[in-house]
């Protein structure tokens, strides 16, 4: 079974990495979310995808030189005006909090620390997924792989996925090597002979940003674990009618 994510919730349809977006999505029917994380000059964890408030709110600024009472302030709706002035930028703990109540829903979490290196992200990250007892329902994701081998020296519980977006040689080896379960490459990246021998060596694929229905159906074919959409009803309406063929 090809798993579907919705991609920092469903956020083709609605602003991105908001409660709003992620409860659209599991009212869609995703089995996951993915989401990306930073973190607040005082050190809370928020879920926003840039460094910047810039592109996704009605603020400006490094998310590290602000402190989370700034960011409450904000206005996260994006460019989806039929929302403005009713979302924000929610925590980690927020979304972790709300999987409690999903107890069948996974979460990806996308550590980004690759241009701000945030002092104990991992552990701050891991601190909170071992509280709510998440252990077995996220991933811990990242381009930082550096990161992904921190998080394995702190929890060998918790799956990790390595996050690329071109050719890597040998892929399935160099996840063995590092600790990581998971392989996350850009659909572009994701062909099928990489996906056949990553999952033959137990290693999960799943390919991301996957919006496209003919992409779709090659990954259904080519059975990977999950994908990683902007559109979860739109794939799982395309799936099952694959499963039906």
């Amino acid at each position: 079974m090809t798993l579907i994510f919705g991609h920092r919730g469903a956020a083709g349809s609605f602003p991105e990495n908001t409660m709003l977006s992620f409860d659209e999505a599991i009212q869609a029917g995703a089995h996951g979310i993915e989401l990306d994380v930073q973190m607040t000059k005082d050190g809370v964890i928020v879920v926003i995808h840039d460094e910047t408030v810039d592109r996704t709110t009605n603020g400006k600024g490094f998310i590290k030189d602000l402190d989370y009472k700034e960011i409450t302030m904000l206005d996260a709706s994006h460019s989806f005006l039929q929302f403005s002035g009713k979302v924000r930028i929610p925590t980690l703990e927020e979304v972790l909090e709300w999987s409690v109540a999903n107890p069948s829903i996974l979460v990806n979490i996308e550590l980004k620390n690759g241009i701000v290196e945030y002092p104990e992200l991992e552990e701050k990250t891991i601190k909170l997924v071992t509280k709510y007892k998440l252990e077995d329902k996220v991933i811990l994701s990242s381009f930082n792989h550096y990161s992904l081998v921190k998080c394995r020296s702190i929890s060998d519980e918790i799956k990790t996925a390595i996050l690329f977006m071109e050719g890597l040689y040998k892929p399935w080896e160099y996840a063995q090597n590092i600790g990581a379960q998971g392989l996350h490459p850009y659909f572009y990246a994701a062909k099928s002979s990489l996906i056949k021998e990553a999952q033959s060596f137990g290693i999960d694929v799943r390919p991301f940003t996957v919006n496209d229905p003919s992409v779709m159906r090659q990954m259904f074919s080519d059975q990977v674990a999950a994908i990683i959409t902007d559109y979860p009803e739109r794939a799982l309406k395309l799936y099952n009618e694959y499963k039906k063929e």
